[in-house]
């Protein structure tokens, strides 16, 4: 196929990036020779961040970046640079950091003016084509930006200034010493944090706000935690609701697996149809913290039905998974994954009537004129209502969904970000470890060691460093890690020795450790910067403790420092992981949904954490178990026999025997032979609090 334009993100592998290789635009990477440019001409850089499944980043691209009379403008005006956030978050976080100081909100495009040293200094998300949404058009901003400097480049290379040094000011929490207090650990203060929680609760639909909703995994997870450690059914039930909600709403693709973004209403309905890599391994961890809790067989169908699809449509032959499916396809948000209703009743035929009306299918349509499929009553329900058993409802169901999916295959797919990104498929097999557990499943449990052995394989360095990449495709590596990949490669690490009993994961994550306190921790704090202290590429090193759509990369350190300083009898770095804790106590309590990983860790420091060890020849057996059960304050260690170089186990040789060692602090009760007997031991030690 002929382009009349080609720029140099030709040479990218980036799906987002080669997107706009054939825009008019001459766009560059961001590189030396772009930023070498800028300054030899004296030019306003223009940064446009974005990704591969981000909707609103391919409206304006075909509104304005493939318009050629606008191109003409940016090309003779600007350095013109494309990133992949994905690719590079770290750039991201900065010029994003920028714009909600500027503007007072973000997203995706992402559209930032740099002086020449690439210093920001105006932006804003979607423009455009003309005035419209109250935003002004893009050529006008263009032409304000351009006479601006013309006219104003000293006022505008101070603001700059300005702007970066409030940037870095924003990045020096932690700088006033906050001593460990034990005050902040509190039963009162954890439940202070579980009703602030629930005064956002949507107890109707779910979630928490309003629209557009976010699954927020992490708090929820803290829901199910503060229920395990004080038995409050609310905090339970509000967390079950969100689930069931999503599950059975437009969100959840019911005929393929898996988990849009977010919903644009408040009921689900209506997702932006992206389905992102990490949102999926996020909520298979509370889907199984959920079926450990209630068995209720819809979770287990949920998880089932969610790797399934990760490993249908985004694993990649060689290993490991790829980032993203697109929202659009043929130019439309969705249409890849809606239905009308005659489409259906030609598909299924008898069975459309009432596959139609359990999954609200309508010849009206619920979404533009199409059908988004959703639940609007349970199975058994709606079984009682038509006079059907509902295990043949069930039956017809699925047979119905199968159909679909032969049918869907056929049409033109969503483009596929086939990066392959370090972080994501880190917590890909954290989530495959979580589902091996909670199901008994061995295939997960293989699968998890296998995209584990890919990881180590595709993005370490070299076999004499610790150092990693961040992104793969096509048998290259590039970009150093940032701070969150590492974090979640250590977590997995922890996760994949719970279910292994293999102590060679938690020697990886003992060096990886080592090596992300030597190269991305800020002495003067105890945080640890987003990128690695040789970066040289970015005009300053950004601290990040927010839990987002992510996890943020200091909590999840947080988590594994307080975990290995047990595995490992390391105080050290248990004092790292209480100053950084407890210096943020105060914002955790008043805004737990933005540090809700923190808040659960508040809740081990709080009720403190138990230590279990299974040795002998049989642990295996006793092990899995162990691990169907909802456990969440547990570090587990099992072997053959004593191990002298790992604390919990040394001294633990229990003969011909199979034992269980409930401890704490290193001291041990009187060990047992059977789980049964350990949940009757443990329960008797720990008072439930009402």
């Amino acid at each position: 196929m002929s382009h009349n334009f080609t720029n140099r993100l030709i040479k990218e592998s980036s799906p987002y990036l080669l997107q706009h290789a054939h825009n008019p635009v001459n766009w560059y990477p961001w590189g030396d020779e772009a930023l070498q440019k800028a300054k030899e001409e004296n030019k306003v850089i223009l940064v446009s961040i974005g990704y591969a499944a981000c909707h609103w980043c391919h409206v304006m691209e075909k509104e304005s970046f493939e318009n050629e009379a606008v191109a003409k403008q940016m090309n003779e005006n600007f350095i013109n640079i494309k990133i992949d956030r994905e690719e590079r978050p770290d750039l991201d976080h900065i010029y994003m950091d920028a714009v909600q100081a500027m503007t007072g909100s973000g997203g995706w495009p992402l559209n930032v003016f740099l002086t020449p040293e690439a210093k920001p200094f105006y932006g804003g998300t979607y423009f455009p084509p003309v005035n419209a949404y109250n935003r002004a058009s893009w050529t006008e901003t263009l032409q304000g930006i351009t006479k601006a400097w013309n006219e104003r480049k000293n006022e505008i290379e101070s603001q700059a200034e300005n702007l970066l040094a409030h940037i870095q000011q924003s990045n020096n929490f932690g700088n006033i010493a906050t001593p460990a207090n034990d005050n902040l650990f509190t039963k009162e203060n954890c439940k202070l944090i579980a009703e602030n929680i629930l005064k956002q609760a949507d107890t109707v639909w779910g979630g928490f706000g309003k629209a557009p909703k976010f699954p927020q995994t992490f708090t929820i997870q803290y829901l199910f935690q503060y229920h395990y450690f004080t038995g409050d059914t609310t905090a339970l039930d509000q967390a079950l609701l969100s689930l069931n909600k999503m599950i059975e709403g437009g969100i959840y693709d019911h005929v393929g697996g898996g988990f849009s973004r977010y919903s644009t209403d408040a009921e689900w309905l209506a997702p932006h149809f992206e389905k992102m890599l990490y949102d999926n391994a996020l909520l298979l961890n509370i889907l199984c913290d959920a079926y450990q809790i209630t068995k209720q067989k819809k979770y287990e169908r949920a998880i089932r039905e969610i790797i399934d699809f990760a490993v249908r449509e985004l694993s990649d032959a060689a290993g490991g998974f790829y980032a993203a499916l697109d929202a659009d396809s043929e130019g439309e948000e969705g249409k890849f994954y809606v239905w009308s209703k005659a489409e259906i009743q030609q598909i299924i035929g008898s069975d459309a009537d009432v596959f139609c009306e359990f999954y609200d299918v309508t010849d009206k349509g619920n979404w533009e004129g199409k059908n988004i499929l959703r639940i609007l009553k349970s199975i058994e329900t709606f079984a009682v209502e038509k006079g059907i058993a509902a295990v043949d409802l069930e039956s017809t169901l699925k047979s119905c969904l199968q159909k679909l999916l032969s049918q869907r295959s056929k049409r033109i797919r969503p483009i596929t970000d086939d990066k392959i990104l370090l972080g994501w498929n880190a917590l890909m097999v954290t989530a495959l470890c979580k589902a091996a557990a909670a199901l008994g499943e061995e295939n997960y449990r293989v699968l998890a060691e296998t995209t584990m052995d890919f990881i180590v394989k595709a993005f370490k360095k070299n076999d004499d460093s610790f150092e990693c990449f961040h992104t793969y495709k096509q048998g290259i590596a590039k970009y150093p890690a940032f701070l969150d990949d590492y974090t979640y490669l250590i977590q997995a690490c922890i996760k994949l020795q719970e279910v292994t009993s293999n102590i060679k994961y938690l020697d990886f994550a003992k060096e990886i450790t080592r090596f992300v306190i030597d190269n991305f921790m800020d002495e003067a704090t105890g945080y640890f910067f987003f990128t690695h202290k040789n970066q040289q590429d970015i005009i300053l090193r950004t601290k990040e403790v927010y839990d987002g759509a992510t996890l943020s990369g200091n909590s999840i350190m947080a988590e594994n420092l307080y975990y290995l300083s047990v595995v490992f009898d390391n105080t050290v770095w248990r004092q790292a992981a209480d100053k950084i804790t407890s210096a943020l106590a105060p914002a955790i309590l008043r805004h737990p949904t933005s540090f809700a990983i923190w808040a659960s860790l508040l809740l081990k420091y709080t009720f403190g954490i138990n230590e279990l060890v299974i040795t002998g020849n049989n642990f295996t057996s006793l092990r899995n178990e162990m691990l169907l059960k909802y456990l969440p304050e547990v570090i587990l260690q099992c072997g053959g026999g004593g191990n002298s170089n790992f604390p919990m186990l040394k001294g633990k040789n229990p003969g011909n025997e199979t034992l269980i060692y409930w401890c704490r602090q290193y001291s041990c009760e009187a060990p047992v032979n059977s789980v049964e007997k350990l949940m009757r031991q443990m329960k008797a030690g720990i008072k439930i609090e009402t």
